[in-house]
C-alpha cells in the first residue's frame, strides 16, 4: 500500500460518507503547491505557508473539522468543553449516559481523554486522536470495529493516530 493509498484509507475510515474529505487529503498529497494556493488562508492560521511533508495530514484534519467530524482541543482544555465539542460532532453517540459523567470529571486533558475513550468504547464508540505534532488533540469518533485499523493505516501514510485509551 502506498502512503497515498493509506492516507485515503484513513479518510474513508473516519469519514466513510464524505468523499470530499478523501478528495481534499488526496489533493494535498498530489499537488501540495496547488493545495497551498487554494487553502492558504486556513493554513496561515496554522502557521503553514510552504509545502511541508505533513500537509496531507493537516488537510485531512481540516477537512474533517469542516465537515463536523473532528474536534480540535487544546492540551489543557477543560473536560466540559471537550465533552461539548465531542457531542457536537456528526459522529457522536446520542446516549446521554456516557456524556453526563464525563462532563463532571476533573482531570488533566490527556488523562481525561483516556477516561473518555474508555467510557465511549463501553458505549459503542471509539475515540481517536490524529497526531499533528502540536499542542492540541484533533479528536475523531468512529465505530470500534473499525478503530483498530486506524493506527496502522496512519503509520503507512507516514503519520500517527491512536485510539484512546492507549
Amino acid at each position: 500500500m502506498t502512503a497515498r493509498d493509506a492516507l485515503i484509507a484513513v479518510a474513508a475510515l473516519v469519514a466513510p460518507d464524505v468523499p470530499q474529505v478523501r478528495a481534499r487529503a488526496a489533493a494535498a498529497h498530489d499537488d501540495p503547491e496547488a493545495y497551498l494556493r487554494e487553502h492558504g488562508d486556513s493554513l496561515d492560521d496554522r502557521g503553514i505557508d510552504t509545502a511541508i511533508p505533513e500537509l496531507p495530514w493537516i488537510a485531512l484534519v481540516d477537512a474533517l473539522a469542516d465537515h463536523g467530524l473532528l474536534a480540535e482541543v487544546d492540551w489543557k482544555e477543560a473536560p466540559d468543553e471537550i465533552v461539548g465539542r465531542l457531542r457536537a460532532l456528526r459522529s457522536a453517540p446520542a446516549e446521554d449516559a456516557a456524556w453526563t459523567s464525563l462532563a463532571e470529571a476533573d482531570l488533566p486533558t490527556f488523562e481525561f481523554l483516556e477516561l473518555a475513550g474508555g467510557q465511549l468504547a463501553a458505549a459503542g464508540t471509539a475515540l481517536a486522536v490524529l497526531d499533528i505534532e502540536s499542542d492540541c488533540y484533533p479528536l475523531v469518533l468512529l465505530p470500534p470495529a473499525r478503530a483498530a485499523d486506524l493506527p496502522g493505516l496512519a503509520a503507512a501514510a507516514g503519520f500517527k493516530a491512536a485510539v484512546l485509551p492507549a
